[in-house]
């Protein structure tokens, strides 16, 4: 009998790791297919919670993963990329999106399983290519996933014979409740829905459990997969708390009103299933289908109560950074060019004050290890990207429209200066990642070098405001002093490498802290070179006015 046991357990869990891994495989593989765009789909087409349904479902069709949709949405939202009631459209969505792998699951081709995953290996191994090789990879995944499977199946097949599982099962048909606990509480000790909802199809098949019990497990598994959005919100922002907290309340809704009509949807998956000819896993697959898209259709028209409820739930504001531009209008670029200059002008000026706070916001990293000035300067980051991309396009577009002289001198400057804001963004990233490195690896700097990196971060920062202000005033003035400072910042940066080396001669620095330092001050003067480059074209812009003018 000890051996049954172990033999039981040593299948159940190989097989529920085969299976794991197969569905990360044919999602890794749908989404290199994809191009890998999640991210673009779930920014670009979440314009409305109807476009954020249809954009859930896309994305978690190609990652075979609602925890992983809701992962990258509460991430997306807690860098300001989406808000919450666009959010909550794509939970929805991926919790509709999740059911394609239960019907891939109900289409009974356990027995070629083998042959499945042999094709995926010979198209991974034996050929170059990298579109055969992420066919290969999805073939493979298929395959693992339908193996995986047949090893949990083969090792429940003793538990019909148990009286204990019987008795269980005879308790959730007539205690709904506790089948809703079960499944929620299985599915967050695995953290995949897809794989416990493909071992009740496997119960559900081999007659160990009959359909009144299964269906609170099903329920549960929707609960249970919301985990994993919980534990991404962790530390994140009010927004992508919420948006956490929504997923859990919209499965909770759901499941509370199909317990309420349980009797009568019992009667309709059964109906299904006669009516249809299904197979036992395919009625719970579209058991599973009928209760998201259900529940989506519920729901989905009082998003915004939704969001006012979780919004009361954890109050609060939100610190998330608005990343979408605020003043391309693109009908001025047809109707009056001069107008789209000056948004452009404003939208320019906007990204390079987030510039601004990112390098005060690094500082303030570089000072008190703080982790959330480390998470602000990622947002930011994120944001001047955005920026960068549609301010980019904005003036592509204008530059078809006619302008003067002294617009297209404008519009060269502002291209330039978009070009050098972004490039200030990528420099205090690098300072963050030197920063993080250093904590991580408990790499100490001496308190010299600490007070040497607070003297040039305050110069920088001051060049690159000043910098912003000069483009935003046209002042000139302040432009020749960022020259001035930028000047500064070359020789502190070379004195600094000096004295840098005279501390390790010495031995009062390591090499590892040495790395960090000298790597730091070259960040904060390329940050000052494209600060200078921006009060350059400042400077250059007005000069060219005056010969035009002469």
């Amino acid at each position: 009998m000890e051996l049954d046991i172990q033999t039981l357990i040593f299948e159940f869990i190989g097989g529920l790791g085969i299976f794991l891994f197969g569905i990360k495989s044919m999602g890794d593989g749908l989404q290199k297919s994809a191009g890998d765009k999640l991210r673009d789909i779930l920014d670009r087409f979440t314009t409305n919670p109807i476009m954020g349904v249809l954009a859930g479902m896309l994305v978690t069709i190609l990652i075979q993963s609602s925890s992983g949709t809701t992962v990258i949405t509460v991430g997306l939202v807690s860098a300001g990329f989406m808000t919450l009631r666009q959010a909550i459209g794509v939970i929805m969505g991926a919790n509709i999106g999740t059911t394609v792998t239960a019907f891939v699951i109900g289409i009974d081709v356990g027995a070629y399983a083998l042959p499945i995953l042999a094709i995926g290996s010979v198209l991974i191994f034996f050929f170059n290519k990298k579109r055969i090789n992420n066919i290969g990879q999805i073939f493979f995944g298929f395959g693992a996933l339908f193996f995986g499977l047949e090893l949990m199946g083969g090792a429940m097949k003793p538990l019909r014979s148990l009286e204990s599982f019987h008795e269980l099962t005879v308790s959730m048909s007539d205690n709904p409740i506790l089948g809703v606990v079960i499944g929620t509480l299985f599915t967050v000790i695995v953290q995949s829905s897809s794989a416990t909802i493909g071992i009740l199809q496997e119960l559900y098949g081999q007659n160990a459990i009959n359909l009144k019990a299964a269906l609170p497990v099903l329920f549960g598994d929707n609960i249970g997969t919301t985990i994993t959005a919980i534990l991404a919100s962790l530390g994140a922002s009010i927004a992508a708390r919420r948006a956490a907290l929504t997923h859990v309340l919209f499965n909770v809704i759901g499941t509370t009103i199909f317990l309420i009509i349980l009797p009568f949807f019992t009667q309709f998956v059964g109906f299904l299933q006669e009516a249809f000819s299904l197979n036992k896993p395919m009625t719970l697959a579209f058991a599973h289908g009928t209760f998201n898209l259900t529940n989506t259709l519920i729901q989905l028209p009082f998003v915004g109560v939704l969001a006012y409820i979780v919004t009361k739930v954890i109050p609060g504001k939100d610190t998330a950074i608005d990343y979408n531009p605020r003043h391309l209008d693109p009908v001025f670029i047809e109707q009056s060019p001069s107008i789209a200059l000056g948004q452009a002008k404003e939208e320019v000026v906007r990204m390079g004050q987030f510039a601004t706070t990112g390098v005060e916001e690094t500082g303030q990293y570089m000072k008190t290890k703080q982790r959330k000035h480390f998470d602000t300067a990622v947002q930011i980051e994120d944001a001047i990207n955005n920026l960068d991309r549609k301010i980019t396009d904005y003036l592509v577009l204008l530059s078809a429209s006619s302008l003067s002289p002294g617009e297209s001198e404008e519009h060269s400057m502002l291209l330039d200066s978009v070009r050098d804001i972004e490039r200030i963004g990528d420099h205090f990233e690098n300072i963050n990642e030197l920063i993080d490195y250093q904590i991580a690896n408990k790499v100490r700097i001496t308190d010299d070098a600490s007070a040497d990196l607070e003297e040039m971060f305050s110069l920088t920062l001051s060049a690159v405001k000043q910098a912003v202000y000069a483009l935003e005033h046209k002042d000139l003035n302040s432009a020749r002093e960022v020259l001035e400072k930028e000047h500064k910042i070359d020789l502190m940066e070379r004195a600094l490498r000096k004295k840098h080396i005279l501390r390790l001669n010495e031995r009062k620095c390591s090499g590892s802290a040495g790395i960090v330092f000298v790597d730091i001050i070259s960040n904060f003067e390329r940050i000052g070179d494209h600060a200078v480059n921006i009060a350059e074209a400042v400077l250059g812009e007005e000069e060219d006015k005056v010969r035009n003018y002469s």
